[in-house]
């Protein structure tokens, strides 16, 4: 895709000068760049920040402290007692596949050895049953005998089914971490396992839909630990429990946290990174062997970019693509064999998925450019785009590349037998939930035939008919809340350093300050007043790399400029005229470079200027 703007944005420090950062930086023996960094988001004490550099497990919240969790153990342990069959209802996604696995897992664990647990679990095809929990799943469970319903990563506005299964006899917990509605309340449920519910006081409400099905999980061990028969015993088995059963489960509940964008900050930042650590040389098969065909190296720690570009999106394949419940058997299996050959069908769904992607962009580039004004600007606030060619599979994919590309929140869909599925995804500041909830109950008539998810993702579906609605009510919705400067925000940077300050020293703190992700970015430096060593270089006719450095003595930088949606890094280097010599101000993320075979560190491009500082040189 061509760039969306390659105009001047306005840098905005989220740091300040602050007398506190010289004192954190000299308790922590760290450069006080970190320190600021730190002070900026929120670790203001040498006891704070080192357990932001060093989470442990007993800093994770007790899981009892979630409402209905007393009621929602009670409930399983009476199932493994009587021997009654349980039905896990997961999701097609990373969320909802790894909270199926961990739940199974830990529901089989609790069970005498004489009576196994008969624990039975569904993945909804995306295609034929779509997202949720459908009423005629529900009653074939029933008729086989199943008589408790445990969803994962879904169910909180499942309205209908905890109806329908309350007049099939099935006792229904839901767990979840979408948002309820706030007009309907929450299902009618024995318990239900939210801590974005009203009333609940679990006191961080930013889990994905796994690490929900963890606190369950840890509940339900902590419960069978302590019913063991002596003082020893149970000590021997809480010990077992936080050192070996938890650890593992983290490493699940880690790639489920970072594919699903929640915020890495408090407790999720815990799991994250924890989880990460235990990803070192798994030994699950089907584990080992994703993470061989991603290529994701395992004679060290994952990081959460390798997690997010290169194990995510191989899960999510499966439910993009095919059958999602190939992820639940990978996870489970213990032959490596069969292992294998799963991670390797993934592996081919992934490109496949990357096939579709890329035929329905070409067909969106299209539509977005008839969406031009004559000065270039889209029209409209919100982009809504519709294609009966398009994979629904991929519309989420979809729409996070029209943000990227257009800076405007996006609807995409697709056509099937009259009715238009829909995948939503929006910018910071613009809550695509509430935008769907307030359309819905304009005049007129609802929009959707369903709809949900939260501030930043949304998935639905419509009659196509009502297309042009959708449209016209996005629009009176949308446009006097995305305001100008919502629309081209200003680029937020971390810290200033000086160019001297660019060594492996600093370099080993900032990688100190991951896992970073939504809520804990991977912090952006300004280096102002630096100087093109050499021509600006072209690579494969879309990409820069600039040699920069302070003085002649210097040993320059390389800086990397990956045009993607937002910006053509040649097309701005040769709008600001830069050759050997211009002096720039940058705004940069220092890495490793990559390739082992140049060795040292290099900067990934956020922006840059002609320099305010010019008149130095």
């Amino acid at each position: 895709m061509s760039s969306a703007s390659n105009g001047p944005r306005r840098w905005i420090a989220r740091t300040s000068e602050d007398p506190a950062a010289a004192r954190l930086a000299q308790r922590l023996g760290c450069p006080q760049s970190i320190a600021a960094l730190l002070l900026a988001r929120g670790i203001s004490t040498a006891e704070a920040a080192e357990s932001f550099f060093h989470p442990t497990i007993n800093e994770l919240h007790d899981p009892l402290q979630m409402l209905g969790m007393d009621t929602a153990v009670r409930r399983i342990q009476q199932a493994i007692g009587a021997s009654e069959p349980i039905l896990i209802y997961g999701d097609y996604d990373v969320d909802g596949t790894t909270a199926t696995v961990l739940l199974k897992t830990a529901i089989e664990r609790i069970a005498p050895k004489r009576t196994p647990a008969r624990v039975a679990w569904h993945i909804p095809h995306r295609l034929r049953e779509g997202y949720g929990m459908q009423t005629n799943i529900l009653a074939d469970a029933a008729a086989s005998g199943i008589r408790l319903v445990i969803s994962v990563d879904t169910g909180i506005r499942a309205f209908a089914a905890a109806a329908e299964a309350r007049a099939l006899g099935l006792d229904l917990i839901v767990t979840d971490h979408h948002l309820p509605d706030d007009a309907e309340g929450i299902p009618d449920a024995v318990a239900v396992l939210n801590p974005a519910q009203p009333g609940c006081p679990y006191p961080f409400k930013h889990l994905c839909g796994a690490a929900v099905a963890f606190k369950l999980a840890h509940a339900i061990l902590l419960a069978h630990a302590d019913s063991a028969a002596s003082e020893v015993e149970r000590e021997a088995q809480r010990l077992r429990l936080r050192k070996v059963l938890l650890p593992s489960f983290l490493k699940l509940v880690a790639i489920a946290t970072i594919a699903d964008s929640v915020p890495l900050e408090g407790e999720n930042r815990i799991i994250a990174s924890l989880g990460l650590a235990e990803l070192r040389n798994p030994v699950q098969p089907g584990l080992r062997a994703l993470m061989q065909v991603a290529q994701v190296p395992m004679d060290r720690p994952p990081t959460a970019t390798e997690v997010g570009f290169r194990i995510a999106p191989r899960i999510n394949a499966a439910g993009r693509m095919d059958i999602a419940g190939d992820v639940v058997e990978l996870f489970l299996t213990r032959d490596s064999a069969r292992a294998t050959e799963l991670a390797e069908k993934l592996d081919r769904l992934n490109n496949e998925r990357r096939e579709t992607e890329a035929h329905a962009l070409a067909a969106i580039e299209q539509q977005l450019e008839t969406l031009r004004d004559d000065s270039g600007e889209f029209l409209g606030q919100c982009i809504v785009l519709d294609d009966p060619e398009w994979h629904r599979g991929v519309l989420g994919i979809l729409a996070s590349r029209v943000v990227d590309r257009t800076g405007r929140p996006a609807l995409v869909l697709m056509h099937e037998d009259g009715q238009a599925h829909g995948s939503g995804r929006s910018i910071e500041g613009f809550h695509l939930l509430d935008a769907l909830t307030a359309i819905q109950q304009g005049e007129g008539g609802e929009v959707f035939s369903r709809f949900g998810g939260h501030a930043h993702a949304v998935g639905f579906s419509l009659p196509s008919a009502h297309l042009p609605l959708l449209r016209s009510r996005m629009q009176q919705y949308s446009e006097p809340l995305l305001s100008g400067p919502m629309l081209a925000p200003p680029i937020a940077y971390d810290v200033a350093v000086a160019f001297a300050d660019l060594g492996q020293k600093l370099c080993d703190w900032l990688s100190r300050c991951g896992p970073f992700g939504v809520g804990n970015p991977e912090p952006i430096l300004m280096i102002c007043g630096l100087v093109l060593a050499a021509p600006v270089r072209i690579i494969k006719e879309r990409h820069v790399c600039l040699e920069l450095r302070r003085d002649v003595s210097d040993k320059p930088v390389s800086a990397l400029g990956w045009s993607r949606a937002s910006v053509d890094w040649p097309a701005r280097c040769a709008e600001l005229g830069l050759d050997r010599g211009s002096v720039v101000d940058v705004l940069g993320r220092l890495r490793v470079k990559s390739n082992p075979q140049y060795p040292g560190l290099e900067l990934e491009l956020i922006d840059l200027r002609l320099s305010l500082s010019r008149d130095l040189h």
